[in-house]
């Protein structure tokens, strides 16, 4: 895996290579650098702001052959471990973050103890960093500490104990477990701990620190199958794992000889209460507490959650809690994928104050996450609902779409996505087949009503106006304020001939997006070329929506 570079910020300042061949780095300007670019977003600082904090007394030539002869130094001590941590630009100094582990703790001594600089520029963002005590305890979120943990909350499903019964229920126990991991694992939001690990586990125990320790998870599945009477009855419990709180608790019973015949109904009824659950309690638990304070996993799911919720004030947060998940966690290309989404939606519900700009940044965030993993399908999966909706390119969509759905099959949000392509191009059975499938593949995702709105779109696309105004209002009682979905309903009450409710609809959608009209809406649709956007214009119209 490499050296780390490990640095203490409070007391004496520390930089030092560890491993085998671990050098320290002494020099007081060489340990200001560091810290300049470990306290940095994403560890990155331009050049001209590295020379006029560390050499604000030179001028510009002498602060620029400073830096240039100080990182030349660094290269000199580190050797081959410099081009590792550090990347250098004729614009900027950047510090790959994920090779830096802090030590010691915020408070322990002051910020920067006794360095010796005396430059104005530098001892001005000592004072900055010191006057500001959440800005000092947010320096320590990329390391990797328990405290903080991952990106995705972490999960498995035990095998469920035989009480009663013979040895059959203990194998259907075991296979039980198999599935609700196999499904968990489906999501985005979750890290989910093989079925075999927590089957070794529960070997030896089920006592719950020996499942937090042993397998590192924060929530897990466990329970009991037994024998009733030629009835199997399944209880089973979703715990917290850091407190082992139960946070819900169901049953799943039948007769022996049919149980399995409805229990995939059963089990996916439970993994979307897991996910529910988790996703409340993240939205809770970011809700009572300052950014420095929240668990990685917590900044996600509580991001990606209140993204898809109703209110504005939920989607502005999200963001807030996006983008410090990618300053946490910079190499983890599915964040800056959510981070993207965020954007794209932004720009296509008339949200954004700049759209130009926001386009632009959903555009870098997905190339981001693909840059650093280009076989990650959610990735793809976003880049491809970038260009799709904010430039209008179908093919890149399509390819991207079939290029997830290649890498990885399960990958609900790339069928749902497809689905609505398929629909913008007017082929609505193969729309439909492909949001049903979406459907089918995304058992916790707790923005259901993001997969009722394209199932519409689908349905209006095969011209099934009564079904697509069905799945428009379920998404709706969600979340109002999805306008694509408004659109959908406006265009299915008029082709149902329900004019009057058509036009009570439009004239929602107009006040709650006043600056919407046809004629820039014809522009900026994907479909706007095919026989679904001419449909949806007609029926826009007749509705009242102005063209201009």
């Amino acid at each position: 895996m490499g050296n780390k570079l490990n640095i203490s910020l409070f007391g004496s300042c520390v930089v030092r290579v560890n491993g085998d061949g671990g050098v320290e780095i002494t020099g007081a300007k060489h340990r200001a650098l560091f810290a300049l670019l470990a306290t940095a977003p994403l560890g990155r600082r331009t050049r001209s702001y590295l020379q006029r904090t560390l050499w604000g007394s030179s001028c510009y030539d002498g602060g620029r052959q400073n830096l240039r002869r100080a990182l030349s130094d660094l290269r000199n001590i580190l050797g081959e471990n410099f081009d590792r941590f550090v990347k250098c630009t004729n614009s900027d100094v950047e510090l790959d973050l994920s090779l830096v582990n802090f030590l010691g703790s915020p408070g322990v001594g002051a910020f920067m103890e006794g360095i010796g600089i005396r430059d104005r520029g530098f001892e001005e963002w000592v004072a900055a960093m010191r006057a500001d005590e959440s800005q000092i305890a947010a320096l320590y979120r990329t390391t990797p500490r328990t405290q903080l943990g991952r990106p995705l909350p972490r999960i498995t499903a035990l095998p469920f104990q035989r009480v009663m019964g013979g040895d059959n229920l203990r194998v259907l126990g075991d296979w039980l477990a198999e599935e609700v991991c196999r499904s968990l694992s489906r999501s985005n939001l979750l890290s989910v701990i093989s079925h075999l690990s927590s089957r070794a586990l529960a070997a030896r125990t089920t006592d719950i620190m020996d499942v937090r320790r042993e397998l590192d998870v924060d929530y897990f599945v466990t329970g009991s199958i037994r024998d009733m009477g030629g009835r199997v009855v399944v209880d089973m419990d979703f715990v917290d794992a850091r407190d082992g709180s139960i946070l819900w608790t169901r049953q799943i019973a039948g007769p022996q000889a049919s149980f399995l015949d409805g229990i995939s109904t059963s089990l996916d009824g439970a993994v979307r209460a897991i996910g529910r659950s988790i996703a409340d309690e993240a939205i809770s638990y970011v809700n009572d507490r300052p950014l420095p304070e929240l668990e990685d996993h917590h900044l996600v799911i509580g991001g990606v959650s209140l993204m898809h919720r109703p209110t504005f004030r939920d989607f502005a947060k999200s963001r807030t809690l996006l983008e410090e998940a990618v300053s946490r966690a910079p190499m983890v290309a599915e964040t800056h994928a959510w981070l993207a989404k965020w954007y794209v939606l932004s720009v296509f519900n008339g949200w954004t104050t700049d759209q130009p700009g926001d386009t632009q940044r959903a555009l870098d965030s997905s190339s981001r996450a693909l840059d650093i993993n280009p076989d990650s399908s959610f990735s793809l999966v976003i880049d491809g609902f970038a260009h799709n909706n904010l430039k209008q390119r179908l093919d890149v969509a399509s390819q991207r779409y079939d290029t997830a759905i290649d890498i990885n099959p399960n990958e609900s949000l790339s069928w749902l996505l497809r689905g609505a392509l398929l629909a913008f191009q007017d082929e609505g059975g193969e729309a439909i087949a492909a949001a049903e499938q979406a459907c089918s593949l995304s058992p916790i995702d707790p923005f259901g009503y993001f997969y009722d709105s394209l199932s519409s779109t689908a349905h209006l696309a095969a011209e099934e106006y009564g079904r697509a105004l069905e799945l428009a209002e379920r998404s709706l009682a969600f979340n109002d304020r999805h306008l694509s979905t408004l659109r959908a309903k406006i265009i299915a009450l008029h082709f149902l001939d329900r004019g009057d409710e058509a036009r009570a609809a439009a004239s929602d959608l107009m006040r709650r997006q006043p600056s919407f009209r046809l004629n820039e809406y014809a522009k900026a649709h994907p479909s706007s070329g095919r026989a679904l956007g001419q449909r949806a214009l007609v029926a826009l119209k007749a509705a009242g929506v102005p063209s201009a």
